[in-house]
């Protein structure tokens, strides 16, 4: 991948944001600002406004009839989201989503262009390749985000272990449509629920008050009973 191609993804995500003379990461957080507009909290949605989506499929993680859905709403270079990946969703899963109680759906809310450009790769995956892609780039999230230097190797090298050749890196970000879909699911969240910072969850339409494992507990283990 090239320079122009990051380029066409920050002309369409923030037009004042510029990148010139290579990539880097301190140029990409420039995005930040523009990406993420502060809107006031939402503290409780409705669920069929909440699962509508903005033109592109919900990445869904478990039995879709189960009675309780979570929705998550992440960027990709956020390290309060790898550490929620990385630390409690291995046991919220194992609890409550392998069990059949709880439905995750995880929507992209970019706050810079390389978060963008992780989140239309894990869309090209595929198939049930999304949530493993996530998934491995959140633990690896030190090796391509935070590094001194041009990202676009490391992300690639990661991508190609995942079944990425150059060719389907290249036209995967280059894909407009995908781009646009991803901006207007993150322009819903900001506008209509109020998502401001990242992470952020709906546990059946109420907004979470925290990340823990027991902060999930406690928004799960009612609605279960009931």
């Amino acid at each position: 991948m090239n320079d122009r191609h990051f380029a066409r993804i920050s002309g369409t995500i923030s037009r004042r944001t510029a990148l010139r003379g290579g990539i880097a990461v301190s140029a990409l957080a420039l995005a930040g600002p523009a990406l993420a507009q502060k809107k006031t909290p939402v503290g409780e949605v409705s669920v069929d406004e909440l699962m509508k989506t903005s033109g592109i499929d919900d990445i869904v993680i478990g039995k879709p009839e189960a009675p309780v859905t979570i929705v998550e709403y992440a960027s990709m270079t956020c390290g309060h989201c790898a550490t929620f990946h990385n630390n409690v969703y291995p046991k919220l899963k194992a609890k409550y989503i392998d069990t059949g109680k709880v439905k995750l759906i995880f929507r992209e809310f970019p706050l810079d262009n390389l978060a963008v450009a992780v989140s239309m790769l894990a869309r090209c995956v595929g198939g049930e390749g999304p949530p493993a892609f996530i998934g491995e780039m959140f633990k690896r999230q030190p090796e391509w985000a935070f590094a001194q230097g041009n990202p676009v190797p490391r992300l690639f090298e990661i991508s190609r272990q995942m079944g990425f050749t150059q060719a389907s890196f290249d036209k995967c970000l280059t894909d407009q449509k995908l781009l646009e879909s991803i901006e207007a699911g993150r322009k819903r969240a900001s506008d209509t629920f109020g998502v401001n910072a990242t992470p952020a969850f709906f546990v059946n339409g109420k907004r979470l008050g925290g990340v823990t494992l027991a902060d999930f507990e406690k928004a799960i283990d009612p609605l279960l009973k009931g």
